[in-house]
């Protein structure tokens, strides 16, 4: 694209460029100067540490045509033609998106948001979309998808996708044969405008709880970041019984005539609801009613909560034309999500050992009581809690969760990043201390207390480990190490039957 005709789709002020420089060839977008390839523009973002018009040099040295910012600092001087904007963040989203041809545009997008269950809705709406004809790729917090169906994951050093790395991996699913794509958005991606030039058809949200309270300060900055999805897409699909959220995303939702469809797990009057659920060792079988009639439904995963999720993802791909009976077929087929209430495999007299996600306290609850429902013996739980700056909060509510809902636990690390670990750790003794109990035990090293916990378990029991799911490191300190929570599991059971490990 011509310099020029990114400064319009911009609306940008193009200045310190001459005439010649407006037929410029504009091939990529980068904020970071470190990422700049020739032809890239250089988006100078202003952060609350760093001045991205500091680094324009180091821009230029890489071979940026151009710069774009919100302006040159008083007294200096452009050494590239300058697009001047409103917003840098903004224009960083929308430069890529017009460089890249706007992808997004040529698929219909399902966004999924929300604090619990986004990641296992998005699996699932993909499994849906493909299983009924629909070629999709998947855009997620665990990776990225093609239309191949192999996970894939952004460059090592793009911690998180960026909008130029969120626009040019759709770009790869359309040009590996999508029609559809499925775009798990979380609410980082929207408060820092990573997924703004995302063209969402669909909006599914799932719940809202207390989480990352860190970085968008209060519950309701957390639900207006999140509420982003909802405004942008031409159609919403929202939780009824996550309340009292929902009743503020109603009429978002529904501005200018949009569409708008309901869904509930718990009895809440809804379009899509759920009745007679049954939970198995290895399944849920429910029935679903919707709009288009009733169906009897099975999930092949454990989990009450999962219903809800089920509903949320066939609701959301519906949206897009999918009929109910495709719906109900794909659902029965789903093979689950890595770390998501994954069973470990074992031998006969050895504990049932599961892998989950839940990091925070509600997520927590849910995922023992649902473990708890299929448990003929006793239910431990060993988890952490993530340091640095992150949510201390919820520190003391996981203990008084753990040690509520299983009948042992182990505190360990989590990611506790430059927090010294023992902080952690007492923080979490003392909500179980609170709350009046002292079923629990604390030991630093992950592994160790993966080992501790199966090696103690009978074989009619269950261990939950909790927090780090299909993560593949872990932050010690300034430190990061690969970890496997999956592998951990297997070797502690190996080390139990006393084989290598």
């Amino acid at each position: 694209m011509h310099l020029q005709d990114l400064a319009d789709a911009l609306g940008a002020e193009l200045t310190h460029a001459p005439t010649d420089a407006r037929g410029v060839e504009v091939t990529g977008v980068s904020h970071q100067a470190g990422w700049v390839v020739p032809g890239d523009a250089y988006v100078a973002v202003r952060g609350a540490r760093f001045d991205g018009h500091g680094f324009i040099d180091e821009a230029v040295r890489r071979g940026a045509v151009a710069v774009v910012g919100e302006g040159m600092p008083e007294g200096a001087t452009a050494p590239l033609p300058y697009l001047r904007v409103p917003a840098a963040r903004a224009a960083l989203a929308d430069a890529a998106a017009a460089v890249l041809g706007a992808p997004s545009e040529q698929l219909t997008v399902l966004g999924v948001t929300g604090t619990d269950g986004k990641t296992t809705t998005s699996c699932l709406a993909l499994h849906l979309l493909r299983e009924s004809g629909r070629p999709t790729g998947l855009l997620s917090t665990i990776g990225y998808e093609l239309v191949d169906g192999v996970l894939l994951q952004p460059p090592s050093h793009f911690t998180t996708p960026e909008a130029p790395q969120v626009q040019q991996i759709l770009r790869d699913i359309l040009t590996s044969g999508a029609t559809h794509s499925v775009v798990e958005s979380s609410s980082h991606a929207l408060a820092m405008d990573r997924v703004r030039g995302v063209d969402y058809d669909v909006a599914v949200w799932t719940n809202l709880t207390g989480e990352h309270l860190d970085f968008h300060g209060s519950m309701e900055q957390y639900f207006a970041d999140k509420a982003k999805l909802v405004r942008r897409a031409r159609h919403s699909v929202l939780n009824v019984d996550d309340t009292p959220w929902v009743d503020q995303l109603r009429p978002l939702a529904t501005e200018g005539g949009r569409g708008c469809t309901t869904y509930s797990a718990e009895g809440g009057e809804a379009e899509w609801r759920a009745t007679d659920v049954q939970e198995g060792p290895a399944e849920i079988t429910f029935t679903v009613h919707t709009p288009e009639g009733s169906a009897a439904a099975r999930l092949p995963m454990i989990g009450r909560f999962n219903v809800a999720n089920a509903l949320a993802a066939m609701a959301g791909v519906a949206a897009t034309g999918v009929p109910l009976a495709d719906l109900v077929a794909a659902l029965a087929t789903f093979g689950g999500v890595a770390g998501r209430m994954e069973m470990v495999e074992r031998r006969e007299g050895e504990p049932r050992v599961i892998v989950d996600f839940a990091h925070t306290p509600p997520s927590l609850e849910k995922a023992l009581d649902t473990v708890r429902v299929t448990t003929e013996g006793e239910l431990w739980v060993v988890l952490g809690s993530a340091g640095g700056p992150r949510d201390p909060s919820k520190r003391a509510p996981l203990g008084r969760v753990a040690t509520g809902h299983a009948d042992h636990v182990v505190l360990t690390e989590e990611d506790h990043r430059t927090t010294p670990l023992q902080e952690i750790l007492h923080e979490m003794e003392r909500g179980a201390r609170e709350a009046g109990r002292s079923n629990f035990v604390s030991i630093g090293d992950r592994t160790e207390a993966i080992r501790y916990a199966v090696r103690r378990a009978g074989a009619q029991d269950t261990v939950v480990l909790a927090g780090k799911g299909p993560e593949e490191t872990m932050e010690r300190g300034t430190e990061l190490v690969p970890w496997e929570e999956i592998e951990e599991a297997r070797r502690a059971l190996a080390a139990r039957r006393g084989g290598d490990v």
